[in-house]
Parts: C-alpha cells; sequence; structure tokens
C-alpha cells in the first residue's frame, strides 16, 4: 500500500477526531490508556452534534447517546475491553453516565478536561507569553488549532449524515423495544400502515435537527418535545390509535393531528380512560334499573 504526500494545504480539507493535546502534557492525564483517550476523542465529537440537536437536560447541559456497541465498532474492540474503557474515563472524572430506566439508552455527560482553575492557570500563562512575545503552550491550548475545532465541525456532509444515520438507527433499535411496535400490529392488524405512520412521526421528532417543533399551532422547543416523546410507551399509542377511530370529525391533515395527539398522550389518557370507566358504569346501571 502505497500513499501520497501532502501538497500545500491539502490536510485541511480532511475531518479529524478532536484528542485534547492536554492528555500528553499534563500529568494528571498522563494513567489514561491510549484507547481510553481515543474513546474521549470519539465521545467529544458528539457533543457537537448533540448541541447542535438541541440534547440539553433541565439544566442545561449536554448530553450524548453513544452505546457499547459503537465504540466497539468504531475501535475495533472486545465488549469487555469497551467497558473496560468507559470505566476508566469515568473513574477519572471525564464522563458521567446515567441511566434512565425502562430499556431507555444510557445517556453521557462529557465532562470538560479543563476545570476552571487549570484553565485559569493556563490564561494567565498565555498572558505571560503574549507579554513577552512569546508564544506558550497554554495559549496553543487556549487557542486550539486547524486540526483542533476549525476545520473538524460540519465541514464534511457524508461524516455528519453517517452520524445522523448511526443515531437514528440506535433510535429506531430502542423504540421498536420501547413502543412494542410488533406487539402493536398484532392487536391492531388493519391499522399497520397507521402504526408504522406514528413510529415514524416519533423518530422524525427525536432525530429532527430543528430547534421548534409546531404543536397544535404552537412553536415548541424541540427539545421539550424529544423529551415527551421518548417517555411514549405502548398505551399512548393504543390511545391515539382508539382516538383517530372514535373522531368523527374530518381530519384534514394527519401529521399535525398525530403530533397534537402524541404530545398530549400522557396528560390525556388516565383522563380518558377514567371518562370511560365512568360511562360505562352510568350506562351499566342504567340498563340495571331497566331490566
Amino acid at each position: 500500500m502505497s500513499f501520497d504526500y501532502f501538497y500545500g494545504e491539502q490536510s485541511e480539507q480532511f475531518v479529524f477526531y478532536r484528542i485534547p493535546k492536554v492528555f500528553y502534557t499534563d500529568s494528571r492525564f498522563r494513567q489514561l490508556s491510549r484507547d481510553a483517550r481515543t474513546l474521549y476523542g470519539l465521545l467529544l465529537d458528539r457533543v457537537s452534534l448533540s448541541a447542535k440537536n438541541g440534547w440539553y437536560d433541565e439544566k442545561g447541559r449536554v448530553y450524548i447517546i453513544y452505546t457499547l456497541q459503537s465504540a466497539m465498532s468504531a475501535l475495533s474492540i472486545s465488549d469487555k475491553t469497551a467497558t473496560k474503557l468507559f470505566v476508566e474515563l469515568e473513574n477519572i472524572g471525564l464522563i458521567e453516565r446515567k441511566r434512565q430506566g425502562q430499556g431507555k439508552p444510557i445517556i453521557i455527560y462529557v465532562k470538560n478536561f479543563m476545570d476552571s482553575e487549570f484553565l485559569r492557570l493556563q490564561k494567565s500563562k498565555a498572558y505571560e507569553s503574549e507579554d513577552s512575545g512569546a508564544t506558550s503552550q497554554g495559549s496553543d491550548i487556549l487557542r486550539g488549532n486547524n486540526t483542533d475545532i476549525n476545520n473538524t465541525k460540519y465541514s464534511d456532509t457524508d461524516f455528519i449524515l453517517s452520524e445522523r444515520e448511526e443515531e437514528r438507527r440506535e433510535y429506531r433499535q430502542y423504540l421498536e423495544k420501547q413502543l412494542q411496535i410488533k406487539w402493536l400490529k398484532t392487536q391492531y392488524p388493519d391499522d399497520e400502515a397507521m402504526i408504522d405512520e406514528i413510529f415514524e412521526l416519533i423518530l422524525d421528532s427525536i432525530c429532527t435537527t430543528s430547534e421548534v417543533i409546531r404543536i397544535s399551532g404552537d412553536d415548541k422547543p424541540a427539545a421539550v418535545v424529544k423529551s415527551a416523546f421518548m417517555k411514549l410507551n405502548h398505551e399512548h399509542i393504543m390511545f391515539v390509535l382508539d382516538g383517530i377511530k372514535e373522531n368523527n370529525t374530518r381530519i384534514k391533515s394527519i401529521k399535525p393531528y398525530l403530533l397534537a395527539s402524541l404530545y398530549n398522550a400522557p396528560m390525556t389518557i388516565s383522563n380518558y380512560y377514567r371518562a370511560r370507566v365512568n360511562n360505562d358504569m352510568a350506562t351499566g346501571a342504567l340498563v340495571a334499573r331497566k331490566e
């Protein structure tokens, strides 16, 4: 295998994963294995994509979803090794994993490797170097370089698409189980097409890159809608399907109707079934009196 040389600025056209230089220059991180440093670079790359997609928790912290299988595939390592690397990063405090329960994927907070005290010292060194007319290692870390940020953030459309496709595939697998799609189709054999449409609509809403999603004429923050849709289960889908069948008015546009129904399902499902039970009990009592 033979590779050509770089000419001019050819190296600037490529996309790179970012591994912080401080991992090799600061004694605090020298205990990290090379694979753990590489994994952190992969996770750090996902942070930019999550921020663009509006994946923030209630405290405004960016989180990512990066599975064990993704790490195994990216680094060509075993399940055991991948687990060890995640634990290694977690033990040193560079990531925090949070389980959501109910079969939901684990979310990961990628921690800022530059804590406030360390950053203050580096800034101080940078200012001192600027005063002396020299360029220090600290200022290099602060300013970054072309391979750190400038030419890695969304400069390769194909790369971004592949990341989104992987993300969408992971969510598809999760939602198929969470919503029990196969089981729903056995319960509603005449509504398979509608179930598929509902499923794709939920998936599109969770994976959207838009900042807002229109619900019942209002622009809702996409992160809020995503959070609501991640809490849906098969009972909510059944509730929406039953609502469509019982609706006697003509639905002009099915997509906005479904979006509103799905978004409101967790808040209205209890009252709906309670009203049905009350109605059945009242009807049954009336029939009993007539008899």
